[in-house]
C-alpha cells in the first residue's frame, strides 16, 4: 500500500523539485551577478530550505540535533556518512552559518540546474576521482580557500553513497590532505540515518514517510592529536557506531 501511494506522491515531488531547482538556478545567477557571493549565498541558502519543503511533500522528518555552540571564527571540517543525495540541504541549511562548501565529483558541475551552478561558483570543490593528478592540487587548493576563508568543508569519506545504509569503509586520503591543508580546523562529525530509505525503491518511486535524522557529535581539535591516524579512526568511529541498522 505505501508503494502505491509512492507513485503520485513522487511524480508530485519530482515536479516541485524539478521546478524549484529551474526557477532557483535563475535566482543565484541573478544574486551572483548583482550582489557577488554574499547574493549567491543568501540564495543557496533559500533553495535548500525549499528542497527540504519538496521533501516534506513525501512525508519525510527531518532531525538535525546539534547541541554544540560551534564557533564561525574558524575553518571546520565535517565529515559524515553518506546515504543519498538528500544528506546535502539539511547540511547546507542547519549548519548555513559556517558557509558550508562540498568536496564533490566532477560530474555533478554540469547539467544539473542550481546544483551545478552552486558548485561551480560558490566555493566548492569539484575533483575528478580518476586523476589524481587533477584531484590533488584541486583539494591542495580548496583546503587552503578553507583556511583562509573560515569557512566549512564537508567530506564524504566513503566516496559514494551506501544503498541500504550500511557505511563503507572510509578512504582517508581526502581527509588526509585537508586536516594537512587546514590545521586550525575543527573535526566535526556528523552521522545520517534514515535518508538511503528515500530510495530504498530506486529513483521511482521514491520512499515516502521516512525520518532522516543527523546527529552532530562533539567537534574534535586537530592540534590535539599527534598521530592524525588516531584522529581519523575516532571520526569514523564515531560517526559509524551512531548508525541505525
Amino acid at each position: 500500500m505505501q508503494k502505491i501511494l509512492a507513485y503520485p506522491l513522487s511524480v508530485i515531488f519530482y515536479l516541485c523539485f524539478g521546478l524549484t531547482l529551474v526557477v532557483f538556478h535563475v535566482i543565484q545567477w541573478f544574486c551572483h551577478k548583482v550582489f557577488g557571493y554574499k547574493g549567491l549565498k543568501h540564495a543557496v541558502d533559500a533553495l535548500q530550505f525549499a528542497i527540504m519543503r519538496c521533501l516534506n511533500l513525501l512525508g519525510t522528518r527531518i532531525t538535525f540535533n546539534n547541541p554544540y555552540d560551534i564557533s564561525t571564527d574558524r575553518p571546520i571540517i565535517i565529515v559524515a556518512n553518506h546515504q543519498s543525495m538528500y544528506d546535502i540541504s539539511p547540511i547546507l541549511w542547519y549548519m548555513r552559518k559556517h558557509h558550508v562548501k562540498f568536496v564533490s565529483k566532477q560530474e555533478l558541475g554540469k547539467g544539473i540546474p542550481s546544483i551545478s551552478y552552486n558548485l561551480r561558483h560558490g566555493g566548492s570543490v569539484l575533483i575528478d576521482r580518476k586523476n589524481p593528478r587533477q584531484a590533488l592540487p584541486a583539494m591542495m587548493k580548496f583546503g587552503e580557500y578553507i583556511e583562509k576563508t573560515k569557512r566549512a568543508a564537508v567530506i564524504f569519506p566513503e566516496g559514494t553513497r551506501s544503498k541500504d545504509g550500511t557505511p563503507r569503509p572510509f578512504k582517508t586520503k581526502g581527509l588526509e590532505l585537508l586536516i594537512k591543508k587546514v590545521p586550525s580546523a575543527l573535526i566535526v562529525p556528523i552521522t545520517v540515518n534514515n535518508s538511503w530509505k528515500m530510495l530504498r525503491y530506486g529513483a521511482f518511486p521514491m520512499g515516502i514517510g521516512n525520518h532522516i535524522k543527523f546527529t552532530v557529535h562533539k567537534p574534535l581539535e586537530i592540534i590535539n592529536f599527534t598521530d592524525k591516524t588516531e584522529l581519523i579512526q575516532q571520526v569514523e568511529k564515531t560517526i559509524v557506531d551512531a548508525i541505525e541498522h
